[in-house]
């Protein structure tokens, strides 16, 4: 058995082993007043019973001794009735201390675990992972940062001087589009056919040429 089970399983045991046995000492004692609570409520009855009959033979002596003995029953009644309250205020009692004592074992055996883990993981060692992290990942940057330079003829390359260049190509290429004359849109004839008169667009702003081409649709309808 371990040093831990020795110093809080046995007490834990033995103070609920004791906890059962006197809950079940106090029901089966809680019984046996309830039942006889029982045989003395029958008993006084049964002398209320016996005074009625005296009285109605009018035997006065006899009618009075037994509302007296129904007295008696009546007090051993109450006097059961204490004591089963009693009962019932130490099974709570009992009950409320068994649970107190199991919460406070429970929160002992959680401080004793959280103390052998704290024991198992010193600061120190985490940080000594923390610096091991830190240091495979710094090498595992330089690695990287290896692997993507440039090699050869390419890594004598000055990324100034490509990038002015481009800058040049773009701007000449702005230019040569910006000196490009703009292609006139040919202009087509539009054919109606000869059943019906030609639609003549919106009026616009004529020009000589378009009164020639109005002129030579005109007669190509015809």
């Amino acid at each position: 058995m371990s040093m831990f089970n020795r110093i809080f399983g046995k007490p834990k045991e033995q103070a609920n082993s004791n906890a059962l046995a006197t809950l079940d000492k106090l029901n089966e004692t809680l019984d046996m007043l309830e039942k006889k609570e029982k045989v003395l409520e029958k008993k006084a009855a049964a002398e209320l019973e016996r005074a009625k009959e005296f009285s109605k033979a009018k035997n006065k002596r006899a009618a009075i001794q037994s509302l007296k003995r129904k007295k008696l029953y009546e007090q051993q009644i109450e006097q059961l009735g204490n004591f089963q309250l009693r009962i019932h205020d130490q099974m709570i009692m009992l009950e409320a201390a068994k649970a107190t004592t199991e919460t406070v074992d429970a929160l002992r055996t959680g401080a004793a675990a959280m103390k052998a883990m704290q024991k198992a993981t010193n600061i120190d060692d985490v940080d000594k992972t923390m610096d091991e992290i830190n240091e495979q990942t710094e090498n595992m940057k330089q690695i990287q940062d290896a692997l993507s330079a440039p090699l050869g003829a390419s890594a004598d390359f000055d990324e100034d001087e490509l990038e002015a260049e481009l800058e040049e190509l773009e701007g000449a290429e702005l230019e040569s589009q910006l000196l490009e004359p703009v292609a006139a849109t040919p202009v087509h004839p539009v054919q109606v056919p000869a059943n019906r008169p030609a639609t003549r667009p919106a009026p616009q702003k004529a020009t000589a040429e378009d009164d020639e081409l109005a002129a030579l649709q005109a007669e190509m309808a015809l």
